[in-house]
Formats: structure tokens, C-alpha cells, sequence
């Protein structure tokens, strides 16, 4: 299995663009897919520079309803019309950052390759979606400034929006998640009770970001206990877009190897059959 970083807020190859947003580029034995695709067109402009054929992806995941993990399906559906993509349904909800929507572009909900889904879904023996995360431990504290409309009334974004998608190739399982907004620890709660096991591979962002100096001690206590958690399991994880650099690094200080860093243009693994 190949993955690669196609966007990401930082550089790992000279000639690709950072921004802040997410795209994962995965090949697996039968599919060719897109996890997100960042906040514009770079993830298109990355992929020539990467020697990617995006006309042969068959499916985009979108993790959640936000700008800058959708902003570049409009791009790349000028290039490929066929692909499925595919996210909840709420994920086409309006979802704002205070007073500033950060929303999908509604032209994408236009494109008929589009379909909403409601939940968990099994695409095939390879690729499975699930949504319905309802823990609250070491939750984002990120996510109290965020909102969405409900029945016409603007309330606090719940996130039943997120869906995760679960690889299984070769006897192995990827667990990928776009921002991990519902929290990295209550996500992977779900997963075991999906799966009655740990994942072996993490790719995600843990939306813990701010600048040096600007997390509170609570924050910095979520920060503390979620990788603490992390490191007692077997999973390799790789993170970065909103997880940001402070929290990283203090992260990486607990988890040692089993925490790598993403960026534009890096290869994350790829398997031998």
C-alpha cells in the first residue's frame, strides 16, 4: 500500500505547496483514493509535481464538512468527473468559526458523483466508513468556538459531521481521520468497538493547535493524557495539519517513534504484498 501527503501546512518536498489544509493520496490493491483534498487547487497542482495521475483516482473521502478539507474537490473534479465521493450528509451543513463560515462550497453538492451518507458504510472488503463517535474524554477545546446550523438555529458543531475511514490490507488496518475534531482518543474508542482491537497505523490531525506560548494548562493537560494514552498502544501514528507545532513537539517528547510528523509531498508507507 502507498500513501502519500499531497497537502499539509508544511513543505516536505521543495517543489509542493503547504497551506493549511489535509490531502491523503492512497493507493491499495484495488482502489486509488483520496482522503480530503485541502483548502484549493494545490492538491492538484502538487500531484504533477509528485508524478500522481489524479484521473485514475475512484474515491474522495471527505472526513468533515469544512473549507479545508473540501476546497480542492471543485478542482479536481475538472480533471476527474467519475470518482465517488462521498461524506455524511450533515457534512453539507453551513458550520462557521464564530462569525466566519468555513463550511463546504455548495457548488460541490451539484456534482453528480456526489453521495451522502447517513452513519457507518462498508464500501468493500477494503474500505470501511464509520461516523457516530460519542465520547467526550480529552476532547478538542478547540472545537468550543465552532458551530453549525440546526434547524435554522446556530449551536455548538457536535461533529456527527467526522467519519473516519478504516483500511485493511495484508493484514494490517489504517485508521484515517481528517482533523479527529470528535477527539483522537474517543475516535479510537469507536474503532475498538467496531473492530475489538487497536489499529496499526494512525494518519490524522488532532486539532490541537495554537501558537507557542498560547495553550492553557487544561489544554495542556488534554495534550499530556492523549499522548500518554497513545504511547501505551501498539499503533504507529502519523499527524500533523491541526495538531500544530507546539503540541506536536510536546507529544513527540511522550510518544518518541510511534508519533511522525506529516508534510506536503512525503511519502508516509508503503508495504510490500
Amino acid at each position: 500500500m502507498k500513501i502519500v501527503t499531497l497537502v499539509e501546512n508544511s513543505c516536505g518536498a521543495h517543489n509542493c505547496i503547504a497551506e493549511h489544509g489535509l490531502s491523503i493520496y492512497i493507493e491499495t490493491e484495488k482502489h486509488k483514493l483520496l482522503l480530503d483534498t485541502g483548502q484549493t487547487d494545490a492538491v492538484v497542482r502538487n500531484v504533477e509535481a509528485l508524478g500522481i495521475d489524479l484521473t485514475v483516482v475512484d474515491t474522495v473521502i471527505l472526513s468533515h464538512g469544512h473549507y479545508d478539507h473540501s476546497g480542492g474537490i471543485m478542482p479536481f473534479s475538472k480533471l476527474n468527473r467519475t470518482a465517488q465521493i462521498v461524506m455524511q450528509r450533515t457534512a453539507a451543513e453551513p458550520h462557521y468559526n464564530g462569525e466566519r463560515y468555513i463550511g463546504i462550497d455548495t457548488d460541490i453538492l451539484k456534482l453528480p458523483n456526489v453521495r451522502l451518507i447517513d452513519g457507518d458504510m462498508k464500501i468493500d472488503d477494503e474500505l470501511f466508513l464509520f461516523s457516530r463517535i460519542t465520547g467526550r474524554r480529552c476532547y478538542p477545546q478547540g472545537n468550543r468556538k465552532l458551530s453549525c446550523i440546526k434547524d435554522g438555529v446556530k449551536t455548538e458543531d457536535d461533529f456527527v459531521h467526522e467519519q473516519c475511514l478504516v483500511i485493511t490490507q495484508n493484514g494490517k488496518r489504517w485508521l484515517l481521520s481528517g482533523c479527529a475534531h470528535n477527539g483522537i482518543l474517543n475516535i479510537l474508542d469507536r474503532y475498538k468497538e467496531l473492530f475489538g482491537s487497536e489499529p496499526d497505523y494512525v494518519v490524522s490531525g488532532f486539532h490541537m493547535m495554537k501558537r507557542e506560548g498560547e495553550h492553557t494548562e487544561e489544554e495542556k493537560s488534554v495534550i499530556i493524557q492523549t499522548a500518554q494514552e497513545l504511547a501505551q498502544m501498539k499503533t504507529i501514528f502519523y499527524s500533523g495539519h491541526c495538531t500544530g507545532i507546539p503540541a506536536f513537539e510536546l507529544m513527540k517528547e511522550i510518544m518518541g517513534e510511534k508519533l511522525i510528523a506529516l508534510h506536503s509531498g512525503e511519502q508516509v508507507i508503503i508495504t510490500e504484498k
